[in-house]
């Protein structure tokens, strides 16, 4: 009775957010299936109940095509997979029913998953989102496709609320989609109209260029929409993370976690997660080798062992979509568990990361352009293994996340050398005790400032000598006692009067 009044509480609550004030962003992803693809996509499955999952688009990139079935040769327009490969017919292509079978698994822990959560799509109406894109080659544009037709029906709809469209592979589906609006419309009264209405709601997430679509058509013909490209730190979640991930924080990409927490025991759609050493085997791509230890050993990124993390490169695109307290969303520049961008000098609207986005690694002392992604890692870690056992628990035998609230607003107007005093009123649906630190972003904040802090309260002293127009980042983290323990945070901007 106990677990049903919850549920029912939980229940009640979500409809309440549903239907008053769901502010959950509506996104789009288009993949071309590589590996990592598929463990994204996994792990995605998992969050879906924190956004509005409006499409899932089979695309094609640089390193995955079919091919256009008649023998056709292709050479990439890439300089790196043209140097590898050279003319192809087709290259490591896994097919079009990998999304689908990932779905089935989904629906057969779906009923453990929304007791967590009301939120979760049904697997009927994830299946009713499937459409396959263009695919016949890296940055093939010309046809119009299922795939292509579904994103440009949803981006001239009048509905005007963001779109997120994550491009996981090459950007060509969505490039074709944008082709086909101004071929429809450029030269009618409605052009000036539709322009600006795709303009404002589509945000396109980007990890690198995997074709040339976006440099050679999207940046030129549709200068106006909002494009996050992360050409670097997504680098964190990838084949090279070994490399690139503090030492501290590797253990939760390490096979003596990944194994026992998230890939065995937790259910069929984990079973289906790609790691080190797992037997697996991905059909149609023959450099997939990672599943047999033999063949991998001393590998150009490291040596690994059995359920080692192999690639999510795609994760911060959706990871940027979770509202956990930091709004990033709002804004790129804040940082968060999709990355830290900044507006291109050249475009506003295109926020990158790279050399100038770097955060300080405490563990080399020197500033690090994976940092804004790697200092999450240990939460973003504990956060899908709590996840993985949502596939396999009951709500009250799962951890669930705490909810970290601060008494005094988000964003305060202060004067140099204020003393202020920062009261938090956080929770925890389990009942879990959470322990708070408050830390200043020192990569965002533009004056010294003086924190302390006890489990109820912060005080902030500010430098006398701050401008006018100095802001400073606070961040209130919160984490549980649960297990796996939970972290959320808030924000608090300062600026100087």
């Amino acid at each position: 009775m106990k677990f049903k009044a919850v549920f029912l509480w939980i229940a009640f609550f979500s409809f309440l957010v549903i239907n008053a004030q769901d502010q959950r962003v509506r996104t789009i992803v288009t993949t071309d299936g590589e590996i990592d693809d598929v463990d994204t996509f996994i792990r995605m499955l998992l969050y879906a109940n924190e956004f509005k999952l409006e499409g899932l688009i089979y695309s094609s990139s640089m390193w995955h095509y079919r091919g256009d079935g008649t023998g056709t040769e292709f050479t990439s327009k890439m300089k790196m997979t043209k140097e590898m490969y050279g003319p192809k017919t087709d290259l490591r292509w896994p097919g079009t029913q990998w999304i689908q079978d990932l779905v089935q698994a989904y629906a057969k822990v779906y009923f453990n998953l929304i007791q967590h959560s009301v939120n979760y799509p049904s697997p009927e109406y994830l299946m009713s989102l499937i459409r396959v894109g263009n695919i016949n080659f890296e940055g093939e544009m010309e046809q119009r496709t299922a795939g292509s037709e579904f994103i440009a029906a949803k981006l001239v709809q009048n509905d005007t609320s963001d779109l997120f469209l994550q491009a996981w592979g090459g950007t060509n589906t969505i490039a074709r989609a944008l082709k086909s609006i101004e071929e429809d419309f450029k030269g009618t009264d409605e052009w000036n109209r539709i322009y600006q209405l795709v303009s404002n709601k589509a945000i396109i997430y980007t990890i690198m260029d995997q074709d040339d679509t976006y440099q050679n058509y999207i940046s030129k013909v549709w200068p106006d929409i909002r494009v996050y490209y992360n050409a670097a730190q997504f680098a964190a979640f990838a084949y090279p993370w070994k490399r690139i991930v503090p030492k501290t924080s590797q253990k939760y990409l390490e096979g003596t976690f990944m194994g026992p927490e998230i890939i065995n025991n937790h259910g069929p759609l984990l079973k289906k997660y790609y790691s080190y050493g797992d037997g697996q085997q991905q059909e149609g791509d023959e450099e997939h080798i990672h599943g047999d230890l033999s063949k991998i050993k001393d590998t150009q990124w490291g040596s690994f062992e059995r359920y080692d993390f192999i690639s999510e490169g795609d994760t911060p695109a959706y990871l940027h979509l979770v509202d956990i307290g930091l709004q990033n969303y709002s804004n790129p520049t804040y940082g968060g568990w999709g990355g830290r961008f900044l507006p291109s000098k050249k475009n506003p609207n295109v926020y990158k990361d790279g050399d100038l986005v770097t955060d300080l690694n405490p563990e080399t002392k020197k500033q690090d352009l994976y940092y804004p992604q790697t200092r999450w890692i240990e939460a973003i870690q504990n956060d899908f293994a709590a996840r993985a056992d949502w596939c396999i628990t009951t709500f009250e035998e799962a951890n669930h996340p705490p909810r970290i609230d601060v008494e005094q607003p988000k964003f305060l107007k202060i004067k140099a050398g204020a003393h202020l005093k920062l009261r938090f009123n956080s929770a925890d649906l389990d009942g879990d005790q959470i322990t708070h630190k408050v830390w200043n972003y020192t990569e965002l904040s533009t004056v010294k400032v003086k924190v302390e802090h006890n489990q109820q309260e912060a005080f902030i002293e500010v430098d006398q000598h701050a401008k006018k127009g100095d802001v400073i980042h606070l961040v209130v983290e919160g984490t549980d006692n649960g297990y796996p323990a939970l972290t959320r945070y808030q924000r608090v901007v300062l600026q100087v009067n």
